[in-house]
């Protein structure tokens, strides 16, 4: 009878040290949880650390609130050119409201699934807008700003936070590669020339200007110079007027001075003339 007891007690103990261990549950620094009653959520959020449960009567679902990877697979998509390429795409995104999170998608799997649908048909109308050169060189950047945005609409609706959305890679099918760089090379070639052609008319333009500055500029110093020159020689031949008009005798024994310096200024010089003449005349007479 009395080992009958002790094995009630011990078995009750059991029970007991069961029932707890199935009551008591942990949640990590990173997890958040939501607590059900026979399987109705009741809006009860469950924090980290230790928590407890009613056994039968509470489940519990667990959530990892850290970045999320979503990595799509490559998806094929029209430009307006009517040309296809493949785009691989990648998001990071986080739960930040797991009371809307739940009751929107429920799982992770079903919350993905909502975000690559926005981004694909983003990237789908944003890409059938566009030339492919646009889409590969262009408009990435303007691109990716609109379906950010469609993505942060999409995650405020099902509770989660966009932290960021890339494009990994854009690749052109084989057959229209090497035509649209073709396309691509003939454009930038184009614009060289238009700068090119540009430039050197501005250059013809400027040398022309400068030109056109030289000539004035000479003319214009010339015009100063000869009204300078026509100044100076006018007051010389004042200044000489002025002095020789005061001794005409010495003025004329001046110039036949300076025009026997003319005359003989080398020692191979010889002319034939008359001593009498009037170009000799003031070897025959004495300045007074």
């Amino acid at each position: 009878m009395r080992s009958n007891i002790q094995s009630l007690v011990i078995g009750i103990v059991l029970l007991g040290l069961a029932v707890i261990a199935s009551s008591l549950f942990t949640v990590k620094n990173w997890e958040r949880g939501l607590l059900f009653r026979f399987g109705q959520f009741q809006g009860q959020e469950i924090q980290p650390g230790l928590n407890y449960r009613i056994p039968l009567m509470n489940t519990f679902k667990i959530y990892d609130t850290r970045i999320q990877s979503l990595d799509s697979n490559p998806e094929s998509f029209l430009t307006v050119n009517k040309e296809e390429i493949l785009v691989d795409s990648f998001v990071k995104w986080k739960i930040k409201d797991l009371q809307k999170f739940y009751k929107a998608v429920r799982t992770e799997e079903n919350a993905e699934n909502r975000l690559e649908q926005k981004i694909n048909n983003s990237l789908k109308e944003q890409i059938a807008k566009r030339t492919t050169e646009k889409v590969v060189a262009g408009d990435r950047s303007e691109i990716m700003s609109v379906v950010q945005k469609a993505l942060d609409l999409e995650a405020i609706e099902i509770g989660v936070e966009v932290v960021d959305v890339r494009l990994k890679r854009v690749d052109l099918a084989d057959q229209i590669q090497s035509n649209v760089y073709s396309r691509m090379r003939s454009e930038r070639k184009r614009i060289a020339n238009e700068s090119r052609a540009q430039g050197e008319e501005k250059a013809i333009a400027i040398e022309a200007s400068a030109q056109r500055t030289e000539v004035e500029l000479i003319a214009e110093a010339e015009k100063k110079a000869q009204l300078i020159r026509g100044e100076a020689d006018a007051l010389a031949t004042k200044v000489f007027a002025d002095s020789f008009g005061q001794d005409v005798e010495f003025y004329d024994f001046y110039r036949s001075l300076n025009a026997y310096r003319e005359t003989f200024n080398s020692s191979g010089d010889l002319i034939v003339l008359d001593p009498n003449s009037d170009f000799f005349k003031h070897f025959n007479s004495q300045v007074k």
